[in-house]
């Protein structure tokens, strides 16, 4: 669970909050952390070496629910990145999608995967990044991605920043 459950799609609000991404603060270095809201322990932000992660968006609960229902709220989901993916465009110019089964296929395996990724994993957030960058100011590359943990779970819409390149890991044998 997300600090943004119950809450309605804003694309305003979430626009605003990614553009926000931008300046905030970024660890250089250091362990991966993630945050709770000190009431409730719903997730708040996961901060890295060089990036930071914030939920946008979180959807019901999935709980006993079928096609269409399950089918209804991957489309929403879906839509709500798609909706802001739009905005973004907008202001940056046109996306491009960064895969992720590589890394998931390299941690499944019991491979390292690059801390960012690791980060994106262990929020249940598997879904392919929507990516910008660099986008100014400082230099800083932006993604969007929809995840879930289990059939039950909501699903979730997430921001992140980084002040480093956001690429494909590479389908080669070696860690990343």
């Amino acid at each position: 669970m997300t600090c943004r459950a119950g809450e309605d799609f804003d694309a305003e609000r979430a626009t605003a909050e990614v553009a926000g991404l931008l300046t905030a603060s970024v660890p250089a270095t250091g362990p991966t952390a993630a945050e709770g809201d000190p009431a409730t322990g719903e997730w708040t932000v996961t901060v890295g070496a060089g990036f930071r992660i914030v939920p946008l968006w979180e959807g019901d609960p999935l709980t006993g629910a079928y096609a269409p229902e399950w089918n209804d709220a991957e489309e929403a989901a879906e839509g709500h990145l798609a909706s802001l993916a739009r905005a973004l465009d907008d202001r940056w110019g046109p996306h491009w999608q960064v895969r992720l089964h590589v890394a998931l296929s390299r941690r499944e395996a019991g491979a390292p995967v690059e801390p960012l990724f690791a980060a994106l994993f262990a929020e249940d957030l598997y879904g392919d990044l929507t990516v910008w960058g660099p986008v100014a100011p400082g230099g800083r590359w932006v993604a969007l991605t929809v995840g879930h943990s289990d059939g039950d779970a909501p699903l979730v819409l997430a921001a992140l920043v980084s002040d480093r390149p956001i690429t494909e890991p590479d389908d080669g044998d070696g860690p990343l």
